[in-house]
């Protein structure tokens, strides 16, 4: 994700979010305190940038014996199946919160997706 003149790599099975702001206040109005929005187990938000997945090895590549040098042994990943833009609701306790110029964000591992909604394909 490009931030000005700088870019954020996402690691792994690793997922950038921005997090929604928790409603402070009720559908009826009522003024919700911080110690009851912050028990929620989940939270919600919006994902900016992806890693490229889970590592595997790579088995279509020969690299010979163990103890001889190869080729150049490029990385292989299983592709992850949260993409940039979906909302997403994720467990708050995974989540490691960062500010980066000025903005909040969070990083989960992918397996503390719950469920994304993605706008449909048709």
């Amino acid at each position: 994700m490009k931030m000005g003149d700088k870019v954020i790599l996402v690691v792994g099975d690793r997922v950038l979010i921005r997090p929604d702001k928790p409603e402070e206040r009720t559908k009826v109005g009522l003024y919700l305190p911080e110690t009851v929005v912050a028990k929620d187990p989940v939270q919600v938000g919006t994902i900016m940038a992806t890693g490229p997945g889970v590592p595997v090895p790579n088995l279509s590549q020969d690299f010979g014996e163990p103890w001889q040098e190869s080729g150049e042994k490029s990385p292989h990943y299983i592709p992850l199946q949260a993409k940039v833009g979906d909302v997403v609701l994720f467990l708050k306790k995974e989540a490691i919160d960062i500010r980066y110029q000025e903005e909040e964000f969070v990083v989960v591992p992918h397996s503390a997706i719950l469920l994304l909604i993605r706008e449909s394909e048709h």
